[in-house]
């Protein structure tokens, strides 16, 4: 599974800890930016991701920006694309099982790196449990 990964200057730190983390577990992980710490726009990489993660749908999306927030919302204004602002590993699980997220979202300045790692390795290790969520799903799409 591929996964795109993005984030603004004040989460760059989390997501390059985040991407090491992914390749050592052998994941594939193309980093869409931003490369620097110098300040710059959330929504340029949440829509960059989106994008991606759209295009390729066995794919999954990791953004982070200072609280997850802003980025969070930003690509959520995509159609298909369903990214969960997580806190913990439980979260993440609950994301994957009954919301079919398909980004995961965290707070740079808001998580630690282990309980940030342990969730991204839930949300990914986790399936869809479709069924009773599937018309829920299907609703939050309004077109």
């Amino acid at each position: 599974m591929k996964i795109y990964a993005g984030s603004d200057h004040a989460g760059l730190s989390l997501k390059k800890i985040l991407i090491a983390h992914l390749e050592n577990k052998g994941y594939q992980v193309e980093d869409l930016g931003t490369y620097t710490s110098d300040s710059c726009d959330y929504p340029d990489y949440a829509h960059k991701v989106a994008k991606k993660v759209l295009e390729d749908k066995d794919s999954k999306g990791l953004l982070v920006c200072g609280s997850g927030i802003g980025i969070s919302i930003a690509a959520n204004r995509h159609p298909g694309i369903r990214a969960a602002l997580v806190h913990c590993s439980l979260e993440a699980e609950l994301s994957r099982k009954h919301n079919n997220a398909n980004v995961i979202v965290m707070g740079g300045r808001i998580i630690g790196e282990e309980i940030a790692k342990d969730a991204l390795d839930k949300f990914l290790g986790t399936e869809y449990e479709g069924g009773r969520h599937e018309k829920r799903i299907q609703k939050i799409e309004l077109n």
